[in-house]
Formats: structure tokens, sequence, C-alpha cells
């Protein structure tokens, strides 16, 4: 087994947003009481919170994790089984740094650690992370600092109550089939949803809690995750569909014909809902959403504001401008309301909410939100991202009515297309996203480009 305390391990593990990788060569108790001796030294904080998901690893790891912020002097509130975005409300909610173990949507060999400060700011490799790797590292922990108390605190309840408070579903009853893929929302959705009572008609789908993940991966942004849930949606004539990630701070939706709901497409809805509220607000977006969302924002008087894709980004714009919302095409949702965190439950309730308000099927109420047909990320291996990419662009320069930015990665736009190549940050991959006014012309435009990445070099 390796030494997950190896420094080289350490730099494999410690990714840009968090700690990932496969239990327990590279990621295990001793790794996770290090970092929790580390995260209350980087921290000063004299409380943590404590969450974990339901992988098999994560209980031991989470006990670790407050074994070591306990010996580093910090009082730690274990909340138990938790979703990520139930976590980011203990933050938020009981006013304390936090962590949770869970690897999302990776596969059952992972594992891994998110980090919080206070009321849910983000901590990455820019902000703490490195600091508390490079602690881990230096393996000595404090001496003679009075051990904190650990205590438990459930809060599944009042996490509960405090989204159906910002998005309480009323109207006509809805059923809802909700696939939880065995990960944390069949554990938070029975408290959302028994909240509701007659409102909602609930189809549970994998609800058992298991990460070995019998049924599928808990990755609704493949497709082949969403099979299942489009099945039975359509089997029990529901009128939506909702899937979760592991650990449920990303949520997928399909309508009653079975037909999965671009990300974007939600992101536009719940931006109107929440400008309905506060008109004038600013919404944020990153640059490979669909250019119907900066559209609608601004036709509903909002103000639109363009980031890079990660949600470090998104929650520092949405801090600095105060924004009300901000959605991702991955299907993060962010609200201010929510301590800037992103919510899989909440914008799910968004959803639900908007639909009960109607007795239009919710094909027909998102129409109005679709208005570019859109690619889906493409993926190619490329070895020299960078000297791709400068081809590309090169290639468009100076075209009449295009227009070329290097906000993140390459964008590329038109007023009949856009398309966005960017490199992945941990594999030699360039990924596409294109879109176009209709079918002929998305697909014209990814061919091309796809093209370029892929010719022989």
């Amino acid at each position: 087994m390796a030494d997950t305390l190896d420094p080289a391990n350490l730099r494999a593990v410690f990714k840009a947003y968090d700690v990932r990788g496969t239990v327990p060569d590279q990621i295990d108790d001793n790794l996770a009481r290090a970092t929790g001796c580390a995260f209350v030294r980087v921290t000063g904080a004299a409380t943590v919170v404590v969450g974990h998901d339901m992988r098999p690893s994560s209980a031991g790891m989470a006990a670790a994790f407050a074994e070591g912020a306990s010996t580093a002097g910090a009082d730690v509130v274990m909340i138990g089984l938790a979703s990520t975005d139930q976590l980011y409300f203990a933050s938020g909610h009981l006013g304390h740094p936090g962590a949770m173990f869970t690897a999302s949507h990776n596969p059952a060999q992972y594992n891994g650690i998110k980090m919080c400060r206070t009321e849910a700011q983000p901590i990455g490799m820019e902000t703490g992370l490195a600091d508390i790797r490079d602690l881990v590292e230096e393996g000595e922990p404090p001496h003679g600092a009075a051990h904190g108390e650990i205590t438990e605190h459930d809060v599944l309840d009042a996490y509960a109550a405090h989204l159906l408070g910002l998005a309480p579903v009323t109207g006509r009853r809805l059923k809802v089939v909700v696939d939880a893929g065995n990960g944390m929302a069949g554990h938070t959705a029975p408290a959302v949803f028994d909240r509701l009572g007659d409102a909602v008609e609930l189809v549970p789908m994998y609800f058992e809690l298991d990460g070995t993940f019998p049924n599928h991966e808990a990755n609704p942004i493949e497709a082949e995750n969403l099979r299942d849930l489009q099945a039975k949606v359509l089997e029990v004539g529901a009128d939506v569909g909702l899937a979760f990630d592991g650990d449920a701070d990303r949520c997928f939706v399909v309508d009653e014909q079975g037909r999965a709901v671009s990300p974007s497409t939600l992101t536009a809805l719940i931006a109107t809902r929440e400008l309905a509220k506060e008109p004038g607000a600013t919404v944020i977006h990153n640059l490979i959403t669909s250019r119907a969302v900066p559209e609608i924002v601004v036709e509903q008087g909002g103000t639109a504001v363009r980031t890079r894709v990660g949600h470090s980004y998104i929650k520092a714009t949405m801090a600095e401008t105060g924004a009300i919302f901000g959605g991702e095409h991955s299907g993060h949702f962010y609200f201010r309301d929510f301590w800037r965190a992103d919510s899989g439950m909440l914008a799910a309730l968004h959803t639900l909410a908007a639909l009960a308000e109607t007795e239009r099927p919710l094909s027909d109420l998102l129409a109005e939100y679709e208005r570019y047909v859109v690619s889906g990320e493409i993926n190619s291996t490329v070895a020299d991202q960078q000297a791709v990419m400068a081809e590309i662009e090169a290639a468009y320069a100076g075209t009449d009515g295009v227009t070329t930015d290097r906000l993140d990665g390459l964008t590329v736009s038109h007023d009949d297309w856009t398309f966005n190549v960017r490199p992945s940050n941990t594999e030699p991959l360039l990924r596409l996203n294109a879109e176009g006014r209709d079918d002929a012309t998305m697909a014209e435009v990814r061919d091309r480009v796809l093209a370029e990445i892929r010719r022989d070099r």
C-alpha cells in the first residue's frame, strides 16, 4: 500500500477544489486525521462541522478527521450522513467551517474531502487548500493544545425546512420520480418530500444508500445514467423526473416525455423566478451555458455576468456582485440565500414550484427557455491543447461577424452559433461545447471544429 502522506501522493490527491483519490492507496484514515488537524490550524476554527456520504469508507474517515481537528483544539459537530448541500447548510446555519467526506459522482473506489470556511465559503488551492496540504506534508501536529469536544447534531429537518422556505411548492398535485442513484438524495429527498405532503406523489428509485452503486453510476450528466429515470417517468405517467449525483449537490431534470432537460434551460427558468422576486438583480452564468441564459436574464430586467467554469469562480463572482443566483451547465445551481452555495435539491424545488403553478406540461413550460441546439460536452485526446486552440483561433480570427475571447479556453461566437474549447486541468483532453440556432447549424460548427481538433498531427 502506498504511503498516503507521501509528498507525491499528497500533490496527486489535493486537487484544485478538494481532496480526492482512491481508497485506501491514496486516501485513508491517516490522511483524513492529518487533514483535520491541518484544517483547524489553517482556518483557526474554534468549531468544525463534519458530514459524510454513504461510501463504505466515509464514516471512518469523517471520524478520523474529527479526531485530528479535536487534537488541534477545535470542537467538532458531527452531522452524520449528509448531502454536500446539507453540509453547506450546516456551515451556514451553525456558523462554522465544515468538511464533507464524499467523492461526489466518482466510482465506488474513490473518496474525498470537500472543505469550506464559515457560511460555506469555498476553500480551493488558492484560498487555503495548498496551505492545508503543506501542513499535512510537514506531519507534526501541534503540541500541548487542549483537545476539543466531539458531539453529534442532526440538521436534516432544519435543512429541509430551510429549502422549502426558499422555494415553496404550491398549486396542482405533481407526480415526481426521483432517481437517487443509491446516493445521498436517498437520505435528503424523503425529508424534503415528506414536508410537501399531498402536494407531491413521490415515485422513488434507488433510494437505498449504497456506496457501491449497484444500479448505475450516480453521475447524471452521462446520458446512460438517466435511462432508468426516463423509462420510469414514461411508465408511470409522471409530470417530471429528477436525478441527483452521489452527494446530491447536482440535479438533472427529465420532462414528462422522458426527455433530458439542459441545465442551461433550468438556469434560465430559475433565473427568471429569482428575478421576479428581486427585479434588476445580477445572475451569474459560466461561459459554456447557452447564450439563451444571458438573453433571458436581460429580457427579465436583470444583469447577466459571465464567468469561467468552476464553482470557485461562480461563488467569488457572486460575492463580488451580490448576485442572487448562478448556474453552470454541469448541473450546479448557486443561490445567494443559501450562502451562495450550490444545492441540487433547491434547484429541484424551484422546478417543481414553477410546474405546480401552471397546468402546462413541463416540456411546454420550458420551451420558451430553449432557444438554441446544444452539442453537449465532447472530449478529444490532444497532446498539445494550447497549440490546437491557437490554430483554431487563427482560423477564425478576422472572419466577418466572428468574435473570439480567452476568458476560459477559447470561445468563438457568431450571431448564429458559438463554441468553446477548453483544456482539461487533469487530463490531455480538449472539451468542446457548441450550439447553434438549429440542428443543422450546430452540427456544422461542431463537426468543423472536431475535424480541426482531431485531424492527423
